[in-house]
């Protein structure tokens, strides 16, 4: 290209201390090294095909901004590019810029890389002016409609002839995107999303670009060549323009070792990181590309979400993979939280029940309130009789209650976030307590022939102890009455068969409970507006609720060759009436075994246990027949989405779990 001729267009590269769209604002001589400097002018930022590359443009330091003069290189691109501004088609530039040195958002050091002519820029503030397009035939056309705000950072002016005119016009294109707004919203995967978005950029761009040495060279001595020309006088330029002048003559008087300093690689040389959202002034090996950053911001907009923004400009922008640049997740529950039902009513059995130190348990009994064990009354001359009583009695021997866990050596080394042994002995006893608790008071519920099952004849359940022990009262629906008011007038009647110790608990289901306490009398007050309270109308201590009740089953009754199902609603007992035994030994332990040929770490943790109720009628069971519906028990646990489904219903799940 003949360096003497006029530039084909001028204007402002970058304007300072507007706040650009991207949030940062530029300001002054924040690219006062690039002053006189000669850069690449590129197509909208892409440097992945050389046509792209339009020409070149001289950068001149002003106190508003950088100020730049392009020429067009002549290749097929570059000509359509030229008809375009040429037409007003193309009115912005921007620029990309590393090294950056930021203070908070005001970029106050830099380097630019490249000028581009974009269809979008970041400055709302840079305006087109003084468009003259001048013809053959040495007439000139003014385009009034030219003259028009956009978001760009230029002023944009066309030259084609020495004796162009001047024109100039400002038009408002509306506010800007809110970006610094977005970026507020932003959490730190989304920042960091962007960084890396940045940074991958810079790289792509260097390795794309594939300048050389040479090439640096030859732009140096294009800068050497145009100093020396000399028809670049101010002759050749408007009045307006008289300063430009002056400032390409201070150009042209740059000491030769300034130039050496920028005369090396475009891009290269520069490991430093920063992060671009960090408020300390530090220098930074990023870039700022104005037209990228504007579309994937706007784009934003109709994403939806800045993340799916990036990840649909990925290609454009040379990340394939950005997924990988987000930061690890984050565990908010270490160790892992169990869920499980609730389980204070499990240490209110095991803290409530009597307890020996033995095992083997014989209850003996004498039944006196037959009329044969009745006194006697004496008339002379008659034979004294002799009284009647039964006796009877019951023992109970123990059973060996576990669970057993094993864990791969490896495993246990590599997971160093928790101490894994610790929370798995932790989940064993916990789950022990409460199969012991539940069978105490209804039994395990596996059928009897399982071998995993716990004996009703080692440890026996409350609910399905012999009569003598335990009274079964049976409720049925009332036509017009609530079920819950029914099952309240029971409890209540029936409270006098309750011969065990002091005052006893209720133990029911979370849906009994719910329905005595919303019973309501005739003008809308609830009957019992706290637990208390209708505590206090059953003449029990407490009411506890027992989530297993829920899984409890039905008894069978056979009467008359009659077999009935009943349904558990709850349970009135004095828990310290019920033995549980277990000889020296047979305590709860814990036990740990190395398996060498499979490098496994095994746990063990055992009891070995009886259990009866040692009163007689020292509970009251109250049942009402399957076959009636008189309550409806639920479940207290939450549909679990993953039933029937993978067992890792986050990952393996279907759709939506």
């Amino acid at each position: 290209m003949a360096k003497n001729r006029l530039p084909d267009f001028s204007g402002w590269a970058t304007v300072n201390d507007v706040k650009c769209s991207d949030g940062r604002t530029i300001r002054h001589n924040a690219f006062i090294d690039n002053d006189g400097e000669e850069v690449p002018m590129v197509y909208q930022h892409n440097h992945s095909d050389p046509e792209n590359i339009l020409g070149h443009a001289l950068l001149e330091n002003r106190d508003e901004g950088v100020y730049c003069y392009g020429w067009f290189n002549g290749n097929p691109k570059a000509n359509a590019v030229k008809e375009a501004v040429r037409h007003g088609d193309i009115k912005a530039l921007s620029i990309y810029a590393n090294q950056l040195v930021q203070r908070g958002s005001d970029v106050i050091h830099g380097m630019i890389r490249e000028v581009s002519l974009v269809l979008t820029g970041a400055n709302k503030e840079a305006r087109i002016e003084n468009l003259s397009f001048a013809h053959s035939d040495g007439t000139t056309d003014i385009d009034d409609e030219e003259a028009i705000y956009t978001s760009a950072l230029q002023d944009l002016e066309l030259y084609h002839s020495d004796d162009g005119d001047e024109y100039e016009e400002d038009e408002d294109m509306g506010d800007q995107l809110d970006v610094q707004g977005i970026l507020d919203t932003m959490d730190e995967d989304q920042l960091a999303a962007v960084q890396a978005m940045y940074e991958q950029g810079q790289a792509d761009a260097i390795e794309n670009l594939g300048l050389s040495d040479e090439d640096d060279e030859e732009d140096y001595d294009d800068e050497e060549d145009y100093e020396d020309d000399e028809d670049l006088d101010e002759d050749e330029y408007d009045e307006d323009e008289e300063d430009d002048v002056e400032d390409e003559e201070d150009y042209e008087d740059e000491d030769d070792d300034e130039d050496d300093d920028v005369a090396h690689s475009m891009y290269g040389g520069y490991d430093m990181k920063h992060n671009v959202f960090d408020g300390s002034a530090e220098t930074m090996d990023n870039t700022l590309s104005h037209a990228e950053t504007e579309a994937i911001f706007t784009d934003a907009k109709r994403c939806g979400s800045l993340k799916e923004s990036v990840l649909a400009h990925t290609a454009e922008y040379g990340i394939d993979q950005i997924d990988w640049l987000f930061p690890e997740y984050k565990n908010l529950n270490t160790p892992p939280e169990f869920i499980k039902r609730e389980t204070d009513w499990v240490q209110r059995v095991m803290n409530g029940v009597h307890h020996t130190p033995f095992s083997r348990i014989k209850s003996m009994f004498a039944d006196i309130t037959e009329d044969e064990a009745r006194a006697l009354g004496y008339l002379k001359g008659h034979q004294k009789k002799e009284e009647v009583f039964t006796l009877l009695k019951r023992t109970t021997d123990p059973q060996t209650v576990y669970k057993k866990q094993k864990l791969d050596r490896d495993d246990v080394i590599d997971i160093t976030d928790f101490d894994v042994v610790a929370w798995l002995k932790g989940e064993m006893r916990m789950m022990l307590d409460e199969e012991i608790a539940r069978a105490i008071l209804i039994g395990d519920g596996r059928p009897t022939d399982s071998e995993d099952s716990i004996s009703q004849q080692h440890v026996r359940s409350i609910w399905k102890d012999d009569d003598l022990f335990t009274v079964k009262v049976h409720v049925a629906p009332v036509n017009g009455e609530a079920p819950a008011k029914t099952l309240i007038k029971a409890i209540i009647k029936n409270r006098k068969l309750y011969k065990g110790s002091g005052n006893p608990l209720f133990l029911t289901t979370e849906d009994c409970l719910t329905e005595m306490l919303l019973l309501e009398d005739g003008i809308g007050h609830f009957m019992y507006p706290t637990k208390q309270a209708l505590a206090t109308a059953l003449r029990v201590s407490d009411i506890v609720t027992v989530p297993v009740f829920e899984q409890a089953g039905t008894r069978s009754e056979t009467v008359n060759s009659t077999t009935t199902q009943y349904q558990l609603l709850g349970l009135l007992v004095n828990l310290n009436d019920y033995n549980v035994g277990a000889d020296k030994g047979g305590s709860v332990n814990m036990f740990d075994d190395f398996d060498i040929d499979y490098n496994q770490q095994k746990y063990l943790i055992e009891t070995r246990i009886s259990g009866a109720l040692i009163k007689p009628f020292s509970a009251i069971a109250i049942e009402a027949a399957s076959t009636d519906n008189f309550m409806t028990i639920q479940s207290s646990m939450p549909t679990k989405p993953w039933h029937g489904a993978p067992k890792n219903p986050s990952v393996d799940g279907p759709e939506g779990t």
